[in-house]
């Protein structure tokens, strides 16, 4: 038996392989085709063609002499391109047909609206080859959109971290200019250079944020979890912002339930932990408190950090998470934001198999809620205590 499927193997990769070299090999200019078949009949598909359409991931279609749909994947129907007997995508029909005029294989990239109502239009690269003596083309879309999206992502990036690596640059270059030039203004040198300081600081902050980010953004599950006890992490977390947070006479505050117990990587939570209390802090008012509490949520523990600030309109609520985003741009400069906090929270769930969600309503405050899987599946505090007891205050 199983040298009958090694031999199976082998003949569907020899069939896939040949139909790729001959019908779908990247080109890059105009080639002539040179198909050959066997055993083929006007209006018919070539033999074994069917079946190795069949299994292609890509959406493939294969048209007759009169346009007319011969054969199409359940891709290709999925995704709109075939109605019926008929080739809806014009762009496809019309490369088709010079196809069939020529012989030439062609490739080009193309864009089909959704054909539900609401659905985003799907890029697709294609490649169309002729098939046979009779006027058959085969057609191959390949669905781009993730694709495009990602470089989309991608370029946004490289863009962002350019601004705001040259700023702080920037800064740092004039105010050591001006300094030089004030040697002999001992007020003007102390002035330029605090804001030196700050905008080192700023730029340390921003590096380390990248090398952050660059090292979980894969959405990798974490590579050595461990047990986590969530109270260290907090008490960790707040530790690293109390000094933020005393310069704005925030109180600091740790709640919920005691002795729970993550899967996950201790160093992780507190990054991600400390970027939410950061934010907490950055954006409320004076005099206020911000709030870390830990509940069980059934297989889960619940992080919530909740504030007094101002809050985050819904419109801007859906976009919080990505890089170097933000609400309100003039402040994260005031404050020294990188942008980048959140988007590490986002891929520190990620690589927990967790989740981050925000309540937030204008002039009331948010609330940051990250979800995590519990040690062993189950969330009970590791003492026999069960209750809301809270910890402590910092200032």
């Amino acid at each position: 038996m199983s040298e009958l499927m090694a031999s199976l193997a082998v003949l569907a990769g020899f069939v896939v392989g040949a139909l790729a070299v001959m019908a779908v090999r990247p080109v890059t200019g105009r080639q002539r085709a040179v198909v050959p078949i066997d055993d083929l009949q006007p209006g018919g598909l070539p033999q074994g063609v069917a079946s190795v359409l069949a299994v292609l991931p890509s959406s493939a279609v294969v048209l007759d002499r009169e346009d007319r749909v011969l054969r199409a994947s359940s891709a290709a129907r999925a995704f709109g391109l075939v109605r019926g007997d008929r080739l809806m995508a014009a762009e496809l029909l019309a490369l088709a047909r010079q196809v069939r005029r020529d012989g030439e294989i062609r490739e080009s990239e193309i864009e089909v609206a959704g054909h539900r109502f609401g659905q985003e239009a799907t890029n697709f690269a294609v490649r169309v080859a002729p098939l046979g003596p009779y006027g058959q083309v085969l057609v191959l879309a390949e669905d781009q959109t993730e694709h495009h999206r990602v470089e989309a992502v991608r370029r946004d990036f490289v863009a962002n971290v350019s601004h705001e690596l040259k700023t702080p640059v920037g800064a740092l270059s004039l105010l050591a200019e001006t300094i030089q030039d004030a040697a002999d203004d001992p007020e003007a040198v102390t002035r330029f250079a605090g804001r030196m300081q700050h905008e080192a600081a700023r730029l340390t902050y921003l590096v380390q944020d990248l090398i952050t980010l660059s090292r979980i953004q894969g959405a990798e599950p974490v590579p050595t979890p461990c047990p986590v006890p969530v109270d260290e992490a907090v008490h960790d977390a707040m530790d690293r912002c109390n000094t933020t947070a005393a310069a704005k006479d925030i109180t600091l505050v740790a709640g919920g339930v005691e002795g729970l117990q993550i899967w996950g990587d201790e160093e992780l939570l507190v990054t991600a932990l400390r970027n939410l209390i950061d934010n907490a802090v950055a954006y409320s008012p004076e005099h206020t408190r911000v709030v870390v509490s830990a509940r069980p949520a059934g297989d889960s523990v619940e992080i919530s950090v909740s504030d007094q600030g101002i809050g985050i309109p819904e419109s801007a609520q859906e976009r919080i998470f990505e890089r170097f985003f933000r609400v309100d741009t003039a402040r994260s400069r005031a404050t020294g934001g990188t942008g980048l906090g959140l988007a590490i929270v986002k891929h520190v769930a990620a690589a927990h198999n967790g989740a981050i969600t925000v309540w937030s309503k204008e002039g009331s405050g948010s609330t940051f809620t990250l979800r995590l899987p519990a040690l062993g599946g189950v969330a009970v505090p590791a003492t026999p205590d069960i209750g809301t007891v809270p910890l402590e205050a910092s200032k």
